[in-house]
Protein backbone atom coordinates (compact mmCIF):
# COMPACT_ATOMS: atom_id res chain seq x y z
CA UNK A 1 0.00 0.00 0.00
CA UNK A 2 2.84 2.36 0.86
CA UNK A 3 4.45 1.58 -2.49
CA UNK A 4 1.16 2.35 -4.27
CA UNK A 5 0.86 5.69 -2.48
CA UNK A 6 4.45 6.52 -3.40
CA UNK A 7 3.73 5.76 -7.07
CA UNK A 8 0.65 7.98 -6.98
CA UNK A 9 2.64 10.79 -5.35
CA UNK A 10 5.41 10.40 -7.95
CA UNK A 11 2.86 10.59 -10.79
CA UNK A 12 1.29 13.71 -9.30
CA UNK A 13 4.70 15.31 -8.98
CA UNK A 14 5.68 14.74 -12.60
CA UNK A 15 2.30 14.89 -14.35
CA UNK A 16 0.54 18.08 -15.47
CA UNK A 17 -3.12 18.41 -14.50
CA UNK A 18 -5.33 20.43 -16.85
CA UNK A 19 -8.87 21.76 -16.53
CA UNK A 20 -10.83 22.62 -19.69
CA UNK A 21 -14.00 24.70 -19.93
CA UNK A 22 -15.13 23.44 -23.34
CA UNK A 23 -17.47 26.24 -24.37
CA UNK A 24 -19.45 27.01 -27.52
CA UNK A 25 -17.95 30.51 -27.78
CA UNK A 26 -14.64 30.21 -25.90
CA UNK A 27 -12.50 27.40 -24.51
CA UNK A 28 -10.48 28.11 -21.36
CA UNK A 29 -7.61 25.97 -20.12
CA UNK A 30 -6.51 25.88 -16.48
CA UNK A 31 -3.18 24.34 -15.55
CA UNK A 32 -2.48 23.21 -12.02
CA UNK A 33 -0.03 25.54 -10.31
CA UNK A 34 -0.28 28.18 -13.06
CA UNK A 35 -3.96 29.12 -13.22
CA UNK A 36 -5.77 29.92 -16.48
CA UNK A 37 -3.15 29.79 -19.23
CA UNK A 38 -5.35 29.85 -22.37
CA UNK A 39 -8.58 31.64 -23.26
CA UNK A 40 -9.28 31.15 -26.97
CA UNK A 41 -12.41 31.29 -29.15
CA UNK A 42 -13.79 27.83 -30.02
CA UNK A 43 -13.19 28.30 -33.74
CA UNK A 44 -11.14 26.21 -36.19
CA UNK A 45 -10.25 27.16 -39.78
CA UNK A 46 -9.88 24.19 -42.14
CA UNK A 47 -8.52 24.04 -45.71
CA UNK A 48 -11.14 21.94 -47.50
CA UNK A 49 -8.80 21.10 -50.37
CA UNK A 50 -6.16 19.50 -48.18
CA UNK A 51 -8.14 18.78 -45.02
CA UNK A 52 -5.45 20.56 -43.00
CA UNK A 53 -6.19 22.84 -40.04
CA UNK A 54 -5.12 26.37 -40.98
CA UNK A 55 -5.74 28.19 -37.67
CA UNK A 56 -7.28 27.62 -34.26
CA UNK A 57 -8.66 30.05 -31.69
CA UNK A 58 -8.17 33.80 -32.05
CA UNK A 59 -6.55 33.54 -35.49
CA UNK A 60 -9.41 31.37 -36.76
CA UNK A 61 -12.09 33.69 -35.32
CA UNK A 62 -10.55 36.61 -37.22
CA UNK A 63 -11.25 34.61 -40.40
CA UNK A 64 -15.00 34.19 -39.74
CA UNK A 65 -16.88 35.64 -42.70
CA UNK A 66 -13.64 36.58 -44.46
CA UNK A 67 -12.34 33.30 -45.89
CA UNK A 68 -11.97 32.24 -49.55
CA UNK A 69 -14.10 29.38 -50.81
CA UNK A 70 -11.65 26.58 -49.94
CA UNK A 71 -11.08 27.68 -46.33
CA UNK A 72 -13.89 27.15 -43.85
CA UNK A 73 -13.91 28.72 -40.39
CA UNK A 74 -16.20 26.61 -38.21
CA UNK A 75 -17.33 26.33 -34.60
CA UNK A 76 -16.99 22.61 -33.76
CA UNK A 77 -19.23 22.90 -30.69
CA UNK A 78 -22.96 23.61 -30.92
CA UNK A 79 -25.03 24.35 -27.82
CA UNK A 80 -22.12 23.24 -25.67
CA UNK A 81 -21.73 19.79 -27.24
CA UNK A 82 -19.50 18.41 -29.99
CA UNK A 83 -20.97 18.74 -33.49
CA UNK A 84 -17.71 18.03 -35.38
CA UNK A 85 -15.72 15.32 -33.58
CA UNK A 86 -12.47 15.42 -35.59
CA UNK A 87 -12.22 19.21 -35.54
CA UNK A 88 -12.90 19.30 -31.79
CA UNK A 89 -10.16 16.71 -31.29
CA UNK A 90 -7.73 18.89 -33.28
CA UNK A 91 -8.66 21.93 -31.19
CA UNK A 92 -8.25 20.14 -27.84
CA UNK A 93 -4.93 18.64 -28.99
CA UNK A 94 -3.67 22.11 -29.98
CA UNK A 95 -4.76 23.64 -26.65
CA UNK A 96 -3.30 20.79 -24.57
CA UNK A 97 -0.05 21.08 -26.52
CA UNK A 98 0.17 24.81 -25.85
CA UNK A 99 -0.71 24.45 -22.17
CA UNK A 100 1.84 21.69 -21.50
CA UNK A 101 4.62 22.74 -23.88
CA UNK A 102 7.00 23.58 -21.02
CA UNK A 103 5.99 20.60 -18.87
CA UNK A 104 7.15 17.03 -18.54
CA UNK A 105 6.04 14.92 -21.52
CA UNK A 106 6.61 11.48 -20.00
CA UNK A 107 3.12 11.28 -18.51
CA UNK A 108 -0.15 12.16 -20.23
CA UNK A 109 -2.06 14.99 -18.53
CA UNK A 110 -4.92 14.33 -16.16
CA UNK A 111 -7.84 16.42 -17.45
CA UNK A 112 -11.12 17.68 -15.97
CA UNK A 113 -13.59 18.88 -18.65
CA UNK A 114 -16.68 21.00 -17.99
CA UNK A 115 -19.82 20.13 -20.01
CA UNK A 116 -23.43 21.48 -19.93
CA UNK A 117 -25.88 19.77 -17.59
CA UNK A 118 -28.39 17.36 -19.06
CA UNK A 119 -26.39 16.30 -22.12
CA UNK A 120 -26.79 12.71 -23.30
CA UNK A 121 -24.55 9.74 -22.57
CA UNK A 122 -23.42 9.73 -26.22
CA UNK A 123 -22.42 13.40 -25.98
CA UNK A 124 -20.51 12.74 -22.74
CA UNK A 125 -18.69 9.84 -24.43
CA UNK A 126 -17.80 12.08 -27.39
CA UNK A 127 -16.18 14.63 -25.07
CA UNK A 128 -14.23 11.92 -23.26
CA UNK A 129 -13.07 10.24 -26.47
CA UNK A 130 -12.06 13.50 -28.13
CA UNK A 131 -10.04 14.52 -25.07
CA UNK A 132 -8.30 11.14 -24.81
CA UNK A 133 -7.54 11.06 -28.54
CA UNK A 134 -6.05 14.55 -28.19
CA UNK A 135 -3.42 13.19 -25.79
CA UNK A 136 -5.03 13.20 -22.34
CA UNK A 137 -4.52 10.29 -19.99
CA UNK A 138 -7.07 10.29 -17.18
CA UNK A 139 -10.25 12.22 -18.17
CA UNK A 140 -12.94 13.38 -15.74
CA UNK A 141 -16.19 15.11 -16.67
CA UNK A 142 -17.97 17.70 -14.51
CA UNK A 143 -21.22 19.53 -15.18
CA UNK A 144 -20.64 23.24 -15.75
CA UNK A 145 -23.07 24.61 -13.12
CA UNK A 146 -21.34 22.44 -10.50
CA UNK A 147 -17.90 23.65 -11.70
CA UNK A 148 -19.13 27.26 -11.63
CA UNK A 149 -20.34 26.84 -8.04
CA UNK A 150 -16.98 25.39 -7.03
CA UNK A 151 -15.16 28.16 -8.90
CA UNK A 152 -17.17 30.74 -6.93
CA UNK A 153 -16.20 28.92 -3.70
CA UNK A 154 -19.80 28.15 -2.77
CA UNK A 155 -20.32 25.39 -0.15
CA UNK A 156 -21.42 22.65 -2.56
CA UNK A 157 -20.75 19.84 -0.04
CA UNK A 158 -22.88 21.37 2.73
CA UNK A 159 -26.64 20.79 3.28
CA UNK A 160 -27.55 24.20 1.93
CA UNK A 161 -29.08 25.28 -1.38
CA UNK A 162 -26.77 27.05 -3.84
CA UNK A 163 -28.42 28.38 -7.02
CA UNK A 164 -26.32 29.25 -10.05
CA UNK A 165 -27.23 30.47 -13.53
CA UNK A 166 -24.34 29.87 -15.94
CA UNK A 167 -25.02 31.84 -19.13
CA UNK A 168 -22.57 30.66 -21.77
CA UNK A 169 -22.38 31.00 -25.54
CA UNK A 170 -24.66 28.14 -26.60
CA UNK A 171 -26.61 27.21 -23.49
CA UNK A 172 -27.68 28.51 -20.10
CA UNK A 173 -27.53 26.11 -17.15
CA UNK A 174 -29.89 26.90 -14.27
CA UNK A 175 -29.20 24.65 -11.28
CA UNK A 176 -29.73 24.34 -7.54
CA UNK A 177 -26.96 22.39 -5.84
CA UNK A 178 -26.77 20.89 -2.34
CA UNK A 179 -24.71 18.14 -0.67
CA UNK A 180 -22.50 17.67 -3.73
CA UNK A 181 -25.40 17.01 -6.11
CA UNK A 182 -27.87 18.79 -8.37
CA UNK A 183 -31.28 19.12 -6.71
CA UNK A 184 -33.07 20.80 -9.63
CA UNK A 185 -31.74 21.94 -13.00
CA UNK A 186 -32.77 23.13 -16.44
CA UNK A 187 -30.68 23.59 -19.57
CA UNK A 188 -31.97 26.06 -22.17
CA UNK A 189 -30.58 27.15 -25.54
CA UNK A 190 -30.92 30.84 -24.67
CA UNK A 191 -27.46 32.32 -24.26
CA UNK A 192 -24.90 34.53 -25.97
CA UNK A 193 -25.33 33.07 -29.47
CA UNK A 194 -29.14 33.39 -29.26
CA UNK A 195 -28.77 37.04 -28.20
CA UNK A 196 -26.56 37.63 -31.25
CA UNK A 197 -29.09 36.03 -33.60
CA UNK A 198 -31.87 38.12 -32.01
CA UNK A 199 -29.93 41.29 -32.82
CA UNK A 200 -29.27 40.13 -36.41
CA UNK A 201 -32.98 39.36 -36.92
CA UNK A 202 -34.10 42.66 -35.42
CA UNK A 203 -31.75 44.73 -37.60
CA UNK A 204 -32.84 42.78 -40.68
CA UNK A 205 -36.56 43.23 -39.95
CA UNK A 206 -36.49 46.83 -38.74
CA UNK A 207 -33.78 48.38 -40.92
CA UNK A 208 -33.59 45.92 -43.85
CA UNK A 209 -29.86 45.61 -43.17
CA UNK A 210 -27.92 42.33 -42.98
CA UNK A 211 -25.11 42.24 -40.39
CA UNK A 212 -22.77 39.41 -39.39
CA UNK A 213 -22.36 37.53 -36.13
CA UNK A 214 -19.19 39.41 -35.13
CA UNK A 215 -20.95 42.76 -35.63
CA UNK A 216 -23.90 41.56 -33.53
CA UNK A 217 -21.51 40.47 -30.77
CA UNK A 218 -19.86 43.90 -30.82
CA UNK A 219 -23.25 45.64 -30.65
CA UNK A 220 -24.35 43.43 -27.73
CA UNK A 221 -21.25 44.06 -25.63
CA UNK A 222 -21.07 47.79 -26.45
CA UNK A 223 -24.65 49.08 -26.13
CA UNK A 224 -26.66 45.99 -25.15
CA UNK A 225 -28.77 46.53 -22.03
CA UNK A 226 -31.95 44.87 -20.76
CA UNK A 227 -32.87 47.89 -18.59
CA UNK A 228 -33.03 51.59 -19.55
CA UNK A 229 -29.68 53.32 -19.13
CA UNK A 230 -29.03 56.70 -17.49
CA UNK A 231 -27.88 58.12 -20.81
CA UNK A 232 -28.91 56.85 -24.27
CA UNK A 233 -26.32 54.62 -25.95
CA UNK A 234 -25.75 54.67 -29.71
CA UNK A 235 -23.55 52.78 -32.13
CA UNK A 236 -23.14 53.12 -35.92
CA UNK A 237 -23.40 49.74 -37.64
CA UNK A 238 -22.47 48.86 -41.21
CA UNK A 239 -24.15 46.10 -43.19
CA UNK A 240 -25.62 45.17 -46.56
CA UNK A 241 -28.83 46.85 -47.63
CA UNK A 242 -31.25 44.02 -48.47
CA UNK A 243 -33.11 46.25 -50.95
CA UNK A 244 -30.21 47.62 -53.02
CA UNK A 245 -27.52 45.08 -52.14
CA UNK A 246 -25.13 47.96 -51.40
CA UNK A 247 -23.32 48.82 -48.15
CA UNK A 248 -25.33 50.93 -45.71
CA UNK A 249 -24.82 52.36 -42.22
CA UNK A 250 -27.51 52.76 -39.55
CA UNK A 251 -27.44 54.00 -35.95
CA UNK A 252 -28.56 51.49 -33.35
CA UNK A 253 -29.57 52.51 -29.82
CA UNK A 254 -29.77 50.63 -26.54
CA UNK A 255 -33.58 50.78 -26.93
CA UNK A 256 -33.32 48.83 -30.17
CA UNK A 257 -31.18 46.14 -28.54
CA UNK A 258 -33.47 45.95 -25.51
CA UNK A 259 -36.43 45.36 -27.82
CA UNK A 260 -34.46 42.75 -29.80
CA UNK A 261 -33.47 40.79 -26.68
CA UNK A 262 -36.77 41.09 -24.78
CA UNK A 263 -38.34 37.74 -25.85
CA UNK A 264 -35.20 35.71 -25.08
CA UNK A 265 -34.60 37.46 -21.75
CA UNK A 266 -38.22 36.86 -20.73
CA UNK A 267 -37.87 33.15 -21.63
CA UNK A 268 -34.70 32.99 -19.50
CA UNK A 269 -36.50 34.52 -16.53
CA UNK A 270 -39.43 32.12 -16.99
CA UNK A 271 -37.03 29.14 -16.98
CA UNK A 272 -35.53 30.44 -13.73
CA UNK A 273 -39.02 30.63 -12.23
CA UNK A 274 -39.71 27.02 -13.27
CA UNK A 275 -36.61 25.76 -11.47
CA UNK A 276 -37.50 27.73 -8.34
CA UNK A 277 -41.12 26.51 -8.39
CA UNK A 278 -40.00 22.87 -8.49
CA UNK A 279 -37.48 23.21 -5.63
CA UNK A 280 -38.20 21.75 -2.17
CA UNK A 281 -39.33 24.40 0.37
CA UNK A 282 -36.20 24.17 2.55
CA UNK A 283 -33.93 24.56 -0.48
CA UNK A 284 -36.02 27.49 -1.71
CA UNK A 285 -35.65 29.14 1.69
CA UNK A 286 -31.86 28.82 1.41
CA UNK A 287 -31.87 30.36 -2.07
CA UNK A 288 -34.05 33.28 -0.93
CA UNK A 289 -31.61 33.97 1.88
CA UNK A 290 -28.35 33.38 0.00
CA UNK A 291 -29.39 34.66 -3.43
CA UNK A 292 -28.73 33.52 -6.99
CA UNK A 293 -25.23 33.56 -8.50
CA UNK A 294 -24.60 34.41 -12.14
CA UNK A 295 -21.59 33.15 -14.10
CA UNK A 296 -20.59 32.94 -17.76
CA UNK A 297 -20.23 35.71 -20.33
CA UNK A 298 -23.99 36.41 -20.37
CA UNK A 299 -23.76 37.59 -16.75
CA UNK A 300 -21.99 40.69 -18.10
CA UNK A 301 -25.05 41.81 -20.12
CA UNK A 302 -25.90 45.24 -18.75
CA UNK A 303 -28.91 45.31 -16.43
CA UNK A 304 -29.50 41.54 -16.40
CA UNK A 305 -28.73 40.97 -12.68
CA UNK A 306 -31.01 43.87 -11.66
CA UNK A 307 -33.80 42.71 -13.97
CA UNK A 308 -33.65 39.17 -12.59
CA UNK A 309 -33.72 40.47 -9.04
CA UNK A 310 -36.72 42.70 -9.77
CA UNK A 311 -38.67 39.91 -11.51
CA UNK A 312 -38.17 37.07 -9.00
CA UNK A 313 -37.59 39.03 -5.74
CA UNK A 314 -34.41 37.17 -4.84
CA UNK A 315 -30.96 38.81 -4.50
CA UNK A 316 -28.74 38.22 -7.54
CA UNK A 317 -24.93 38.21 -7.33
CA UNK A 318 -22.48 38.21 -10.23
CA UNK A 319 -19.34 36.07 -9.85
CA UNK A 320 -15.96 37.74 -9.74
CA UNK A 321 -14.73 37.37 -13.32
CA UNK A 322 -17.79 35.34 -14.42
CA UNK A 323 -16.15 34.31 -17.71
CA UNK A 324 -13.62 32.13 -15.89
CA UNK A 325 -15.82 30.67 -13.12
CA UNK A 326 -16.16 27.20 -14.71
CA UNK A 327 -12.45 26.99 -15.58
CA UNK A 328 -11.52 28.04 -12.03
CA UNK A 329 -13.89 25.40 -10.70
CA UNK A 330 -12.14 22.74 -12.80
CA UNK A 331 -8.89 24.00 -11.28
CA UNK A 332 -10.19 23.67 -7.72
CA UNK A 333 -11.30 20.10 -8.50
CA UNK A 334 -7.83 19.27 -9.83
CA UNK A 335 -6.22 20.58 -6.65
CA UNK A 336 -8.28 18.17 -4.52
CA UNK A 337 -9.61 15.50 -6.87
CA UNK A 338 -10.30 12.91 -4.17
CA UNK A 339 -12.55 15.30 -2.24
CA UNK A 340 -14.56 16.17 -5.35
CA UNK A 341 -14.62 12.73 -6.98
CA UNK A 342 -18.25 12.06 -6.03
CA UNK A 343 -19.50 15.12 -7.95
CA UNK A 344 -17.80 14.05 -11.20
CA UNK A 345 -19.59 12.21 -13.99
CA UNK A 346 -17.71 8.94 -13.41
CA UNK A 347 -19.33 6.74 -16.01
CA UNK A 348 -21.68 7.43 -18.91
CA UNK A 349 -23.93 4.53 -17.87
CA UNK A 350 -24.45 6.14 -14.45
CA UNK A 351 -25.71 9.40 -15.92
CA UNK A 352 -29.41 10.24 -15.45
CA UNK A 353 -31.45 10.32 -18.68
CA UNK A 354 -31.73 13.63 -20.49
CA UNK A 355 -34.76 15.62 -19.39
Amino acid sequence: MNLLNKIKSWKRLFSHDVGIDLGTANTLVYMRGRGIVINEPSVVAVNQKTGQVVAIGTDAKAMLGRTPGHILAIKPLTNGVISDFETTEEMISYLLGRATESSNKLLSPRVVVGVPSGITNVEIRAVRDATQNAGAGEVHIVEEPMAACIGMRLPVHEPVGNMVIDIGGGTTDIAIISLGGVVRSKNVHIAGDKFNSDIISYVRNQFKILIGDKTAEHVKTTIGSVLPTHAPLELPVKGRDLVTGLPKEVILTDTDIREALAPSVEALIESTREVLESAPPEILSDVMQRGIYLSGGGALLKGLPDLLENEINIPVHVADDPLTAVARGCGVILEDLENFREILVANEDELPPKK
